[in-house]
Order: structure tokens, then sequence, then C-alpha cells
């Protein structure tokens, strides 16, 4: 299903001057994107535009499937122009693609519709001249932005942080600053990348892409913390937020990143806990790391954790990693699980616990007749040595169920 990206942040008047003359002196449709092959400006037709073009045009943001494909074939990496084939099923024509540099940083990929071999030597050397002037205006804003980053970086950092006179003094700077409202509904989002290395920079620069949505809307407003692979989202509501919709902001999160990264990078997200003022925005962090645990910890999330949603875990994955592993899970309940024999008897064991103890409930969810599981039932408390008519016994078991589907899955990196 194709999916609209965001643009980028339109350029200035001088980006836009050097973009068209050089689109006038080539005869020929030429964009600047940023790194993440989002429109920052672009020329007029020449006549030689395509459907990709001509939508990105129209509704001012790029599909995904287009997005993905320029980056999927490395042109963030390059470090010098080149070809980049068409793709007929996507409606794009082939593109002569210059990387923006500037002392290590990409700051943009200049594009020029063209075929292969299309270009003269003079035209190649507009588009690198061109390039140049683009790198220095683009450098002085990069500068100006980044010093500006490392200013909100550091403020939110210190909120979220564990030392309680640093977050009080960061409160007191957001709110005369105006860079955030008080209150009244407060929520620390985290997102975590890793997978294998890209190109230098390029997964900050698609958290920020992923998460710049996400800090002014119609009823939040928001300030975003990006380091390497990590990133802190803290947005103040006017209104309390809805479970939904925070998943729906964690999902357009994952879609975007699933569009700016590789295929085999992992994102996971945690949602902290809902407060009511700014000053406790730290505790709402430090739930959102809890509930980014469990979605690394859990697959049936998804990849996104939401503390409200967790339960029984939220007390579970505040263990340390060398307390979490299978001396917890109780020996009865191993004897039930350690080999895999016994898959029905645990899925009846689930089902009996989840709902509650019930026998009509559970032989409904399983479709079984109450004989059949009065029989598992029976499996079940001689196997384990527990009465499941003991509500201390179910405990244990129901307990010790939710830690086997924690150590599932390895501990994650560390952070």
């Amino acid at each position: 299903m194709k999916r609209w990206i965001q643009r980028a942040r339109p350029a200035g008047e001088a980006l836009q001057t050097l973009v068209d003359g050089l689109a006038e002196e080539l005869g020929r449709s030429v964009v600047l994107d940023d790194p993440l092959v989002r429109m920052i400006c672009t020329s007029r037709h020449f006549g030689d535009e395509d459907p990709v073009r001509v939508r990105t045009l129209l509704q001012g943001v790029a599909d995904d499937e287009a997005i993905r494909y320029l980056l999927s074939q490395g042109v963030a990496r390059w470090t010098g122009p080149g070809y980049l084939d068409g793709r007929d099923d996507l409606g794009l024509r082939p593109r002569y693609c210059a990387p923006v540099r500037e002392r290590g940083h990409l700051l943009g990929i200049l594009i020029v519709v063209a075929r292969e071999g299309d270009l003269t030597a003079a035209e190649t050397e507009a588009i690198a001249r061109v390039s140049r002037a683009v790198a220095v205006e683009m450098y002085a804003a990069h500068l100006a932005s980044d010093a500006a980053e490392q200013r909100t970086r550091d403020l939110v950092n210190r909120l979220v942080g564990p030392d309680a006179a640093q977050r009080a003094a960061a409160r007191r700077r957001l709110l005369d600053d105006g860079l955030l409202p008080a209150g009244p509904h407060v929520v620390v989002t985290t997102v975590a990348v890793s997978g294998p290395p890209g190109p230098s920079g390029h997964v900050e620069v698609a958290l920020r892409g992923a998460l710049e949505p996400c800090r002014r809307s119609r009823t939040a407003h928001g300030l975003l913390a990006v380091e390497r692979d990590r990133a802190v989202l803290v947005q103040v509501f006017a209104r309390e937020p809805a479970e939904e919709d925070l998943e729906s902001q964690s999902r357009g999160v994952v879609r975007s990143l699933e569009t700016f990264l590789d295929q085999d990078t992992t994102t996971v997200v945690g949602v902290g806990g809902r407060q009511g003022d700014l000053a406790d925005a730290w505790i709402s962090h430090d739930q959102a790391r809890v509930a980014e645990r469990a979605a690394r910890r859990l697959p049936r999330l998804g990849g996104i954790g939401d503390w409200e949603r967790l339960g029984e875990h939220t007390v579970l994955l505040q263990l340390p990693d060398t307390a979490l592993n299978d001396s917890l899970v109780p020996k009865p309940l191993r004897r039930l699980l350690d080999g895999g024999s016994h898959a029905r008897l645990e899925e009846t064991l689930r089902c009996f616990l989840e709902n509650a103890g019930s026998v009509p409930r559970t032989a409904e969810v399983l479709e079984v007749h109450r004989t059949s599981l009065y029989y598992r039932l029976r499996q079940i408390q001689e196997i384990t040595g527990l009465d499941l008519d003991d509500g201390g016994h179910r405990l244990v078991l129901h307990m010790g169920l939710r830690l086997w589907d924690l150590l599932r899955v390895p501990a994650e990196r560390p952070a």
C-alpha cells in the first residue's frame, strides 16, 4: 500500500535560485532533496516530468515506494554523482543524482531527470558547479540547525534525567523560552534503532525525519532529542491522548523508518505513561524505556510497547537482565514447558488462566467438551504438582508463563 511521506522543510530563496538557474541552463527538470529523498525545492517542468514528479509536486509529498527505491540504490552512500535507473512500475524515469556533501556531511541530493549517457560533459560540470554552491548554502544552515538541536537535546535529556535539580532547571528554561507548555497531559516516547551500519549519520537523520511530524499538531507540542540510534520525544497534549492515537502515531514512526532505513534494521518504540505536568516527564520517560524493553522482548507487540497496556509486564521488565533469567520460571511450570512435548496442555493452561479459571469460558474458547477440558486440567495438575483451584498456585503459574514469554527473546543489546 502506497503511503505519503511528509516533505522536508522548504528551501530559502538562495537554494531555489540555484536550482532554477541550473534547470534553465540544462533545459531539464531539477529537484533538490534532503538525505531522506524528501523534496526541499524544485524547478519548473521542461516536458520531462514523470508520474513520480507530478505526484510529488501535486501532493507536496513523495510516496514511500519511490523513496525506498532511491535509498535502496545506495544514493546516501554515494561519494560522487551517478545515474539511477528508472522504474516503470513506479512511474519513475532515470535520474542523474549528485550527492551534496560538505566536510563529510551528506546535506542533500541534487537530482536531474536524465537517461544514462544523456548528459554532456558540460552539463555534468554545470551540475557539479551548482552542487558545490548548494553545499555552501546548506552547510551554513546545517551548522545553525545543529547548534539549535544540540541545545534542545541537552534540555530534553536534563528534563528526563536522574538529577532532580537539573530537571527543575530544564523545565523552567523550556517554559520561559516558550518551547513547551507545562501540561496538562505529558507523554514521553522513546525510539531505538538497531541493525547493520549504514551511511554515517543516516540513522539520526532518519529518526528526525520520522519524528518531526510529531513535534507539532492540533493537540500537541513536542520536543525531540536524537542521538546516534536513539530518540526521545516529549509531547504535551491539550487533551488527554487516546491509546489509539498514540499507537497510530507510533505506527507512523515505524513505517517511516522502514522507508528511510535498510530492510534489516529493527525499530522499537516505547510509549510512557500519561503525566499531568512537565515536571513528571522523567517518570513517563522511565516508563517508556520499560515499554521499549517490552517491545523488544514480546514479538506480539509488533515493535511498539505502551506502558498503559503492559499490565504485569510493567513490574517484570524492571528486573535487570542479570535477574531476568530461567531461574525465575517456577520449577513446577518448567516440568510442563521443558521439551515442548506438552504444547496442547500449555495452550490449555494459558487459556484457563486468561479466563480467570472459568471452565465454561475456557471450553468455549478452545472449542472442546468440558469433559476433555477437565481431563487436560487434571494432567496439568499431575505434571506440575499444583492445585488449579488454589489462587496462589494459579498466580505462580500465570506469572511463570509471563516470564517464560519474556525469556524467549534474547536480552536486548545495551542502549
